[in-house]
């Protein structure tokens, strides 16, 4: 459609129809619902621009779509704490278990999620570009590859990292866990 579309370019609507729901979810979660319309528009816009520099070998569009919006959202940096906020969100608990087993568990969640969140902000761009096109986006390795123009084996040694980096503490968050576990009246016996 991509290739037709450079002699007619109304064939270009094909794509725009089999794609523009998807980047627009994506974009949705990444920079939320009231910059998501616009943004999802001027993906295809770029595209429409650019599709003449299109690689033909290329099975799908998606992914350079996702590529476009991607350096689309790179551009406004900001939206790198819109993005955590987002991820962090965490569903209610069951309203069937007992209200304390709901508050321990509400506690635990919001512990978990500060954690979560403290790691995703020290994350480079690119990493969490990476991570979102994998976690959100369901992208093989290669349509990740294609869509952040690198290497599929940067993407496979980037989410191995990643997938480390974020399952072990770093030494602030022992640290403060240390720090939690010896104030006076937590169990230091000084009551």
């Amino acid at each position: 459609m991509i290739a037709r579309s450079l002699t007619d370019p109304d064939a270009f609507t094909g794509i725009f129809d089999r794609h523009f729901g998807t980047i627009h979810r994506y974009l949705t979660r990444r920079a939320g619902t009231d910059a998501a319309d616009d943004l999802a528009s001027d993906v295809f816009v770029i595209a429409f621009d650019r599709r003449a520099a299109f690689d033909v070998t290329y099975e799908h569009a998606l992914p350079w779509l996702y590529g476009i919006a991607g350096n689309l959202l790179n551009s406004n940096r900001r939206r790198l704490h819109r993005d955590i906020s987002l991820l962090a969100r965490h569903p209610r608990p069951d309203a069937s278990a007992p209200f304390e087993d709901r508050v321990d568990a509400t506690l635990d969640a919001r512990r978990e999620i500060r954690v979560l969140e403290r790691r995703l902000r020290r994350l480079s761009q690119a990493d969490l570009d990476t991570l979102l096109l994998y976690a959100w986006e369901d992208l093989s390795y290669p349509e990740i590859a294609e869509a952040l123009q690198i290497p599929t084996g940067t993407v496979r040694s980037r989410l191995n990292r990643l997938r480390r980096k974020l399952r072990e503490p770093d030494p602030d968050e022992l640290t403060r866990t240390g720090r939690q576990q010896t104030e006076p009246g937590q169990g230091d016996g000084n009551g």
